[in-house]
Formats: structure tokens, sequence, C-alpha cells
């Protein structure tokens, strides 16, 4: 049953990202504290559980979306480059800083955060092109950032770079496309500074290596590549400002159990 969970969340997830563009793990991170909670996880460590899980699972989404996203041409790879260099920089460090936070904290951490991409995602609040590209410093450096708010998160950065590479003049599509190649090292060295920083850690149930918990990544991440195709299709025959709402309805939820 427990196996059965994660699958379902998965397909659920993968559903989501396809839908709205928002990566699975805005949604993934809140529904394995829930399950770990009711699995009886240690408070301490659940949230670190979910949030290292959760990076782990888009390991294996952001290829299938990479691949996608490259075939149309629309990955900008030179930016790409300096801003992965950043981004591995700052998803250690993010692992580590998340390490510092206790359970509790970071799931107050984490409500906030949903809360305001609810608020974004609700009120399609995007911002306008007003900056030229940046040099190779600048992409580093904001590639440090992103990585390092993301692993705190568990999440892979589109909502972070997405709004950033629109703002420095690269076209809404290329944006996205390059968000998606972002997401691949913004996940690889989160979580394997999860599973080094929760190694050998106190309360860790059987099955894990670390913050990784091995039966959640596998049933999430199998059927979370499936439904993703499917999200994606669904998403043009919806009504997407209605279905954008409802999901900041479920976000605005999600942060204030978390906050309360």
């Amino acid at each position: 049953m427990e196996f059965l969970l994660y699958l379902i969340l998965g397909g659920f997830a993968g559903t989501l990202a396809g839908l709205f563009g928002v990566g699975g793990g805005m949604i993934i991170v809140p529904v394995l504290v829930y399950s770990f909670s009711a699995q009886g996880i240690a408070p301490e460590v659940l949230t670190h559980m979910a949030v290292g899980t959760s990076l782990a699972t888009i390991v294996f989404t952001s290829i299938n979306s990479i691949r996608a996203h490259h075939l149309k041409g629309a990955v900008r790879w030179p930016l790409f480059l300096w801003m992965a260099i950043g981004i591995l920089l700052g998803s250690v460090l993010g692992a580590l800083t998340a390490s510092t936070i206790s359970g509790p904290w970071l799931q107050r951490i984490i409500g906030v955060f949903a809360i305001c991409v609810a608020i974004q995602m609700a009120f399609d609040l995007r911002p306008r092109a007003a900056q030229a590209i940046p040099g190779r410093s600048g992409l580093g450096g904001a590639g440090v950032v992103i990585g390092w708010a993301s692993a705190i998160f568990g999440i892979g950065g589109g909502s972070l770079t997405v709004p950033f590479l629109v703002w420095r003049s690269v076209p809404m599509q290329q944006a996205v496309a390059t968000s998606a190649a972002c997401g691949l090292p913004i996940a690889v060295a989160g979580a394997l500074s999860f599973i080094w920083t929760g190694w050998a850690q106190a309360g860790l149930p059987d099955w894990s290596v670390g913050y990784v918990y091995l039966p959640a990544l596998i049933g999430i991440a199998a059927t979370s590549m499936l439904f993703a195709g499917f999200g994606a299709r669904l998403a043009h025959r919806l009504s997407q400002q209605l279905l954008k709402r409802l999901f900041a309805l479920l976000l605005v939820g999600v942060g204030i159990n978390f906050l309360t």
C-alpha cells in the first residue's frame, strides 16, 4: 500500500507538472511530509527526507523534459553552462543550509515559499524583459542563488529560473527550456548532498540512503515520467486560468498548514 501511494503521487505530480509547467517538487514535498508523518517517521528527519527524495526524483523526470526541449532547439546551452557551474555550488550550499534547520522550521520556510508561488500563479505575475543577458559571472552568481534556494525547497528551480531569464530578455519558450535543463544539475547536486548530510543520521527508516527514501524515489520516478506527457496534452483542453487558480488554492492550503 505504501508503494502504491508513491506510484499515485508520481502520477499526480507528473500530471500537474505537465499542466502548469511547475516542477513536481511543489507537490511531492508536501505529500511526502504527510506520508512520512503517517508512517511514524521521526519529525526531526521527515521534512529533510521529503526534500532530499523530491530532488532525487527530479533527476529522472528532468531528463525527459530536457530531451523534448532540446529536440525543439529551445535550450540556450551557453547560458545553461555558466548557470550550471553556479547551480552545482549553490545546490550543495542549500543542502548544507537545510541540514542546519530543524524539521519544523524547514516546513515553515517551505510553507512561505508555497504561498509565494501560489500568489504568482493566481495573478499570473511575470517580470518584464528589462535587462540584457548577463556575462559569465552574472549567470554563475544567479545559478548559485537559484541552486541554493531550490535545494532547500526540494524543487527543480523553474519558479526561480524562468522569471530570472525572462527578466534578462530571454524569450519565454527558451527560458522554460533552459530552466528545464538547469533542473538536472540542481537535482543531482542537491540529492547527492542530502544523501551525504543524512548519512548515518539517527531516526531514518529502512531503505533510506541518507535523506533519500528509495521506495518513494522508485515509485514517484516511475509514474511521474509517464504522466507528465498526459498533463501536457490535457493542458490544451482545459482552461489554464481556472486550473492555475485552483492549483494556487491548493498551494495556499499547503502553505498555511505548514505554517501552523
